[in-house]
């Protein structure tokens, strides 16, 4: 089942796109650094798994998991890998399944009202609203915190440092996934001093 703890480690989730191996554990470290001992590593790219196996065996004092997981097998395969987290952008009853038999603690992405009841159903009352600008923001999320009093959630998709706060303050949501904390220029140049600054910042949005 997900854990409503997954919540509260980061005020910010780094969510992260690696296209080469050896940045992972820099990236991971960097991190760490900046006050964000938490990672989320998408399953977009061919290095993922492999990234996630680096971070899990190098840098022990990050809590790294798996992103994008988009089917039962991916689950699998990034708990095998050493994800202790995981994270989908939506959830089949299927899915759900399989992210619930790695027994890890997940985040199924909803969108809307009936698919959060249904991940409620499903026993999970720690969810991942994506794509959060684009179906309704922080004012969606507010409308539904007393209809919905027992989910919380970690939105993610068009989240900035300009509103990550207005998110943040609301009373059903325990963090926020980031992805402007590893900008491709930035992971690309290997400037981790950089990205640890990014994380800096993003750890006092708390």
């Amino acid at each position: 089942m997900s854990t409503p703890d997954l919540l509260d480690v980061v005020p910010v989730l780094p969510v992260v796109v690696l296209h080469r191996l050896e940045d992972a554990v820099p990236v991971a470290r960097a991190l760490v650094a900046g006050g964000l001992p938490a990672i989320e590593l998408t399953l977009r790219t061919p290095v993922a798994l492999d990234a996630v196996a680096a971070i899990a065996a190098e840098v022990p004092e990050i809590l790294v998991g798996a992103g994008t997981v988009v089917t039962p097998g991916q689950a699998k395969e990034a708990a095998d890998a050493g994800a202790r987290f995981l994270v989908s952008p939506g959830a089949t009853p299927s899915l759900l399944a399989a992210m619930d038999e790695t027994g890890l603690p997940f985040l199924p992405g909803v969108a809307t009202v009936s698919e959060a009841l249904a991940a409620l159903e499903a026993g999970c009352t720690s969810l991942k609203f994506f794509p959060a600008e684009a179906s309704g923001g922080a004012a969606f999320l507010a409308s539904v915190a007393a209809p919905v009093p027992a989910v919380r959630f970690c939105p993610t998709g068009g989240i900035t440092p300009t509103n990550a706060a207005s998110y943040l303050a609301l009373p059903n949501v325990g963090c926020v996934g980031g992805s402007w904390l590893t900008p491709g220029d930035l992971v690309a140049a290997r400037d981790w001093d950089a990205i640890a600054g990014l994380a800096r910042e993003a750890a006092a949005l708390r």
